[in-house]
C-alpha cells in the first residue's frame, strides 16, 4: 500500500484485486485515442523531412507517398482496418509500441532502454542516514490522465525470452506480494513490509531490518548475479533458463521478480570533483558504475528500483516497456511517504547455487557491462543563467524554447540538422503511452541559417526564432490531441504486417531510415526538485538529452557513446550553454 499526494489530497493505491477494480472505474474515464487522418498523417511526414534531406529526394519521396496515400490505395485500406482495431482494443497503438520499441529489442537494457533519473544528494551524516528517509512531496501540473499504469509499476518484472521477452506482472494475483528486494554488496535479500495482520510496517520496523540486512551483508559476495540481467537479451534468457534449473535459484529468482520493487543500496561514488560529480553520480544510478563498483546490486529487468547510495547519492531505475517516464517523473512527484504494529520475521538472504555454466555466463556478462559502461560518455551540468521564467517572460513555450536552442547547439557541432524526437504523453487517451514530436521544422532551418548570418538584423532573426519555437509548440499541441505523426506511420507499418502483406514501400525508402535515425533523443522531464533523468542514445552516432526547467536554472543530462569519433558529449554541453547565452542576449540585449 502507497499514499500519494494529489491536489493535496492523500489517495491509497493498494496492489489487490478490489482496488484495482475501483481503480478501473477512474482511468477508464479518458477518451480513446483516435487514428488521425490518413491525409494530415501523410503532410505532416512530408513536412519533417524537407529541413533533413535535399529537393531531389524529397520529390522521389512525395511521389511514393502519393502513391501510397491515394483514394482506394493500400494506405486507406491499412487506415480502415487501424480505425476497426481502434474500435474493438483499449488502445490502437500501445500494445504494438510496447512490443515494437522495447520487448523485441535484443539489446542490454542498461544504457539501451533503461532510464535512471538522479535526485538531489542527501546529507547523511553516517552510514544510518542511507537506511532512513522518505521520498519528498513533489506536485506536478495536472489533467485528467489515464491511471492505468501506475498499478502495473510494483510487483512487475521483464522476463528474457529467445525471440522477445513478455512483462510478468504479480500484483493482480490473489495473494499479492507483501515483500521488496533488498541489494547490498551484490547479496539479495527477500524483505517482508507487511505484518502477519496484514497491517503495514512502521518506518521504525522497516529501518531495524535493514540494519539487520546491513549485518549480514559487510563483504561482497563473490558473484554479482544482477550482472547477468545486464546482457544481450538472447544472451540472458538462455543463461536464465540455465539458472532456473536448480530449485534454490528459482525461488531466488522468483522472490526477486515478484517484489512490489528493489532497494539497491549502494557503495559510495567516488568523487573526483564537483563539477564531475553530478555525472558520475547519474551514471550510477543508470548503470551502477561497473562491475567493480555497483552494477551487480541491480536486477535491470525490475520495473522499478531504488538506489540509496551511502556518499548520499540516490535516484530511481526503472524498465520502460511498463511505462515511460512521464508517470515515473509523477509518481516520484507523488510519492509523499512509505510506511512500510508485534514481532517482525527476520529478512531472508536469497542465495544462488552456481555451476561452470552460470560462472562463465556471470564472467562474461562482467566483461561485456564494463564495456558498454566505458563507451558511454556521461555529462550532467546545471545552467544557471536563466530558467524557464525567461521563455515564459517572452511569451514563449519553455520547452519549446529549449528544443530550438537544442537544434542549434547539434547544427553548430556537425553542420546539419538531424532526425530528433521530443516526447509528448499520450495518457489523456485510455492506455496511451506517448507520441514523438519532430523537433526539426522549416522553421528551425531558417532560423539556424540566419542566426550567425551578420547580414541579417537581430529584429530578422528575434522574428524567426519566434516562429521556430511556435513552430515546434503547434506539433506539440498537434501531439498531445492524438494527432502526431509517427505512431500512425508505425500503426500502418504493423497492420500491414499483421495482414500479411509486404511492407509498404514508402517505409523501404531511403527517406524514411534517415527520417526514424533518431540522432537525438530528447525528453523534458519537468520536477519540483534538482533531479534528472539520464538515459542513452538510441543509435550509436547519436546523443541522447534529458532537461528539468526550473525557475531560474536548467538541469541537463548529455549521452554519446565513446565509439564514435563524430559524437563528443561535452562538446555539444559547452555548445549549448553559448548557444543558450546567446538566444538570452537576443531577447534580452545588453548593450
Amino acid at each position: 500500500m502507497f499514499f500519494f499526494k494529489f491536489r493535496n489530497k492523500r489517495i491509497q493505491i493498494c496492489l489487490t484485486e478490489v482496488s484495482m477494480r475501483q481503480e478501473l472505474c477512474f482511468f477508464s474515464s479518458a477518451p480513446p485515442q483516435p487514428v488521425p487522418p490518413l491525409a494530415q498523417t501523410l503532410q505532416g511526414y512530408l513536412r519533417a523531412l524537407e529541413p533533413l534531406l535535399p529537393p531531389e529526394e524529397i520529390n522521389h519521396t512525395r511521389r511514393m507517398v502519393q502513391e501510397f496515400g491515394r483514394p482506394g490505395g493500400l494506405g486507406s485500406q491499412l487506415q480502415e482496418e487501424l480505425v476497426k482495431r481502434a474500435g474493438h482494443t483499449r488502445n490502437w497503438i500501445s500494445d504494438w509500441w510496447v512490443q515494437w520499441a522495447y520487448l523485441e529489442s535484443r539489446q542490454p537494457l542498461p544504457v539501451h532502454s533503461n532510464p535512471a533519473i538522479s535526485l538531489p544528494r542527501r546529507d547523511f551524516n553516517d552510514w544510518r542516514g542511507q537506511l532512513i528517509g522518505q521520498l519528498p512531496v513533489e506536485f506536478m501540473r495536472g489533467k485528467p490522465l489515464c491511471m492505468d499504469l501506475y498499478p502495473l509499476l510494483f510487483s512487475s518484472c521483464r522476463i528474457p525470452g529467445p525471440k522477445h521477452d513478455y512483462i510478468a506482472n504479480h500484483g493482480r494475483t490473489r495473494r499479492s506480494p507483501t515483500h521488496i528486494t533488498v541489494v547490498r554488496n551484490y547479496q539479495f535479500f527477500q524483505l517482508e513490509v507487511y505484518n502477519s495482520d496484514g497491517s503495514r510496517m512502521t518506518e521504525s520496523q522497516i529501518h531495524g531490518q535493514l540494519l539487520r540486512i546491513r549485518s549480514q551483508s559487510w563483504k561482497t559476495d563473490k558473484e554479482p548475479m544482477g550482472i547477468l540481467t545486464s546482457e544481450h537479451r538472447h544472451t540472458w534468457g538462455e543463461a536464465y533458463n540455465r539458472l532456473l534449473r536448480d530449485k534454490i535459484n528459482k525461488e531466488s529468482v522468483r522472490a526477486i521478480e515478484t517484489g512490489l520493487f528493489s532497494l539497491c543500496l549502494d557503495s559510495p561514488v567516488m568523487r573526483i570533483s564537483d563539477e564531475k560529480y553530478a555525472s558520475r553520480k547519474a551514471a550510477q544510478v543508470l548503470h551502477g558504475g561497473g562491475t567493480f563498483s555497483n552494477s551487480g546490486n541491480r536486477w535491470f529487468d525490475k520495473t522499478l528500483q531504488f538506489v540509496v547510495g551511502e556518499d548520499g547519492s540516490w535516484g530511481l531505475l526503472y524498465e520502460q516497456a511498463t511505462a515511460e517516464g512521464p508517470p515515473i517523473a509523477t509518481l516520484l512527484h507523488h510519492i509523499q511517504e512509505y510506511c512500510p504494529s508485534g514481532p517482525t520475521a527476520m529478512p531472508k538472504k536469497l542465495y544462488f547455487y552456481i555451476d561452470k555454466e552460470i560462472k562463465r555466463d556471470i564472467e562474461l556478462a562482467k566483461q561485456n557491462l564494463d564495456i558498454l559502461i566505458n563507451d558511454l560518455d556521461v555529462n550532467v551540468f546545471n545552467f544557471k543563467k536563466f530558467g524557464k521564467e525567461l521563455p515564459k517572460k517572452h511569451k514563449m513555450s519553455p520547452n519549446s524554447f529549449i528544443q530550438v536552442a537544442l537544434q542549434l547547439a547539434y547544427y553548430r557541432v556537425h553542420n546539419e540538422l538531424c532526425a530528433a524526437c521530443d516526447i509528448a504523453s499520450q495518457r489523456m487517451f485510455r492506455g496511451g503511452r506517448t507520441e514523438y514530436i519532430r523537433s526539426p521544422t522549416n522553421q528551425t532551418l531558417k532560423f539556424v541559417m540566419a542566426i550567425s548570418n551578420p547580414s541579417v538584423s537581430r529584429e530578422e532573426k528575434l522574428q524567426l526564432f519566434r516562429e521556430a519555437v511556435d513552430a515546434h509548440t503547434a506539433l506539440t499541441n498537434q501531439a498531445l490531441k492524438g494527432h502526431g505523426i509517427d505512431r500512425h506511420l508505425l500503426g500502418l507499418k504493423l497492420q500491414a504486417i499483421e495482414q500479411g502483406l509486404s511492407i509498404p514501400k514508402v517505409f523501404m525508402d531511403t527517406a524514411y531510415g534517415v527520417a526514424t535515425h533518431w540522432k537525438l533523443r530528447t525528453g523534458q522531464v519537468p520536477a519540483n526538485t534538482d533531479s534528472v533523468m539520464c538515459f542513452g542514445p538510441l543509435v550509436p552516432d547519436g546523443y541522447a538529452i534529458c532537461y528539468n526547467p526550473q525557475a531560474d536554472h536548467v538541469h541537463f543530462s548529455i549521452t554519446a557513446f565513446n565509439c564514435c569519433e563524430e559524437t563528443h558529449a561535452e562538446t555539444l554541453a559547452l555548445t549549448l550553454k553559448e548557444t543558450l547565452c546567446e538566444l538570452q542576449e537576443l531577447l534580452e540585449p545588453t548593450v
